[in-house]
């Protein structure tokens, strides 16, 4: 089979078809293309996707990827993050493989085309100008043919008139011949036309036409050969990377198999165990029998505002200590507990022989107060407690990680051990370092002055001593936590930071005591060691705390002697500055300087409130 023969006749539907064939080839290109942005924006959406479900690094979610289920989920993430490479690669595969190739054919597939049937033209139109040729022989054959038998005819007429002369007779003959002459040269001319017609048009249907009609036959089959290979190819791209993309999902089925629910379980008891043991049977407390109790004049729940009352832990149910600044608690321990002295009649208290007199109240020492709180019931344990509800009101960790359960400080403690350790071994290297390349310089002083290393060397050895330093106080803490020492010692009480100036007896009241799982201590202290724990520990304990801000400002409008603890002496006419408000009780707080504040009788002064001040009352 064979179009030169078969569709000798066919050249304008085979220019057809095969521009056909062309568009098929181009649409199969256009199709491939669109499955190669579909394969990169699914893979870009698979990535995003993994992506948004990563855990957040240095975050809450990155501490929940220890259980097997979150690891079999990012295992997942990490699958699909592959799965959408291999489909990045199925893009990039019938990009090359495909498309790239198809487009370059296409363009050699489109000048073959053109050239063939530029030959088949050029084939036409010689077949035709020959054809004009032996017609237009042809007619001229014809032409002379039909001159020379009218001038036969002619000279016929002629030869038989009498009357003609000889001559004219003569001429017709001559006539007669020239045609006859010019119809025989016709006639080969035309004989020869068309045998020479015959031959090219022999050889057109012959050999050109064929052999054109064969080599768009060749090309038009070799466009199908070649869209069926691409075929092939797309779908063997596919096919190999379909060993990978079951690998990926091997895995995700592995990691859905590595989940462990009673691993998770234990997990979760590590995470939260606290270390406490179960509360045990509570007491009965029999309310008929009178209470007893001795409220000194001196005491905090006097207080005319009917606030409540400080109420601390007693034995088995202690509670923290209420969480208080240092100021508030000094201004309860301080403030004066009777009436303030009216104000004198006259302009000027010293205008008075017998003028205003400051409260009288015998002087007391602070160590009495203490006595006063440690021996009414609940009772106060350790000022450690209140520095441990100072910092978690304040938000504060403590550096000891004392507001956690035992377990979870034993952890956390632990945790900071081991940083150290690694930052220590970090140093440790570095010094090496520098040593070794001190040591270089020694053996060749034109590489480097030695003694310039001796800085950087001995900040190096510095910071080892303050690691190790640090160490050891974590592990101090971190022993006293597992039990191995019975309490701490003293130089770990002296790196700690927190309890310098304190005696031996001191921390070791506070260290003896247990904690209760709601973090109060609840073992019962003597009154004569709880006096010296607080005696020692209160401004110890509070000394970081910030002073009071003012609320505003005063004036004072009489001089007042302050001679009982708690007051401040002032001028008449003296400015100061508004620490605490009238509570009721007709006394207000002031202060001088940063050291120097009081309560004065609040008749004997005009305040002068900040209305944007934290904690001042508007008066209407």
């Amino acid at each position: 089979m064979s179009w030169g023969t078969e569709l000798w006749d066919q050249f304008d539907n085979l220019e057809k078809h095969t521009q056909w064939g062309i568009d098929i080839l181009e649409k199969y290109i256009k199709f491939v293309k669109e499955r190669t942005e579909i394969e990169l924006s699914y893979a870009k959406q698979l990535r995003n996707l993994s992506k948004k479900y990563q855990p957040k690094k240095n975050s809450k979610e990155e501490e929940e990827y220890k259980y097997t289920a979150c690891k079999a989920f990012l295992s997942t993430l990490n699958e699909m993050n592959d799965y959408a490479g291999q489909h990045e690669v199925i893009s990039e595969n019938m990009t090359s493989q495909i498309t790239v190739d198809l487009m370059r054919y296409v363009q050699e597939l489109k000048q073959e085309r053109k050239s063939n049937f530029h030959d088949g033209r050029k084939a036409q139109q010689h077949i035709e100008t020959c054809w004009k040729q032996l017609e237009s022989s042809k007619r001229r054959f014809e032409r002379d043919c039909k001159e020379a038998d009218r001038a036969q005819q002619y000279f016929e007429k002629m030869d038989a008139d009498i009357n003609v002369t000889k001559a004219d007779v003569e001429k017709a003959r001559q006539q007669a011949q020239l045609r006859h002459q010019m119809a025989e040269d016709s006639k080969a001319d035309y004989s020869s036309i068309l045998q020479r017609f015959n031959q090219e048009q022999w050889e057109y249907y012959h050999t050109h036409i064929p052999n054109i009609f064969q080599k768009i036959q060749e090309m038009e089959e070799r466009r199908i050969v070649r869209i069926g290979e691409s075929m092939k190819t797309y779908a063997e791209v596919d096919r190999q990377v379909i060993p990978i993309i079951g690998k990926c999902l091997d895995g995700i089925v592995k990691a859905a198999e590595s989940i462990d629910q009673k691993n998770d379980s234990q997990l979760v008891v590590e995470a939260y165990k606290s270390g406490f043991e179960p509360p045990g049977d509570i007491e009965f407390e029999d309310y008929t029998q009178p209470m007893k109790r001795t409220v000194s004049e001196n005491s905090l729940s006097s207080s005319k505002e009917g606030k409540a009352e400080l109420k601390f832990g007693g034995k088995s149910r202690g509670k923290l200590w209420p969480f208080i600044k240092k100021n508030k608690l000094m201004s309860l321990l301080t403030s004066p507990h009777q009436p303030p002295p009216p104000p004198p009649a006259s302009a000027s208290p010293s205008a008075v022989p017998n003028g205003p007199q400051s409260p009288k109240q015998q002087k007391e020492p602070l160590s009495h107060r203490f006595n006063e709180f440690m021996t009414s019931k609940p009772k106060i344990h350790c000022f450690r407690s209140l520095k441990r509800g100072l910092s978690l009101k304040l938000g504060a960790t403590p550096e000891d990680f004392s507001n956690l359960p035992p377990e979870q400080r034993r952890k956390k403690l632990q945790q900071k051990v081991d940083d150290l350790n690694k930052e220590i071994q970090k140093e440790m290297d570095q010094r090496d370092a520098i040593t070794k390349m001190k040591d270089v310089y020694l053996k060749n002083p034109q590489m480097g002055d030695p003694a310039s290393l001796d800085h950087k060397l001995a900040e190096a050895t510095q910071n080892i001593e303050k690691l190790r330093l640090e160490t050891h106080k974590f592990e101090a803490w971190l022993a006293e936590v597992e039990g191995r020492l019975p309490a701490r010692s003293e130089q770990a009480r002296r790196q700690s930071g927190m309890y310098d100036g304190q005696t031996h007896q001191t921390v070791t009241n506070c260290a003896q005591d247990r904690e209760s799982p709601d973090g109060s201590y609840t073992e019962e202290q003597s009154q004569e060691s709880e006096l010296k724990v607080l005696a020692a520990d209160f401004d110890d304990e509070f000394d970081d705390e910030e002073p009071l801000p003012a609320i505003g400002t005063c004036k004072a409008l009489y001089t007042f002697e302050g001679q009982n603890e708690g007051t401040i002496s002032v001028v008449e006419g003296e400015m100061l500055s508004v620490i605490e408000e009238d509570k009721g009780d007709g006394w207000t707080r002031i202060r001088r300087s940063e050291d120097e504040e009081g309560y004065v009788p609040t008749s004997y002064v005009e305040v002068y409130l900040d209305k944007n001040a934290k904690g001042a009352k508007t008066y209407i």
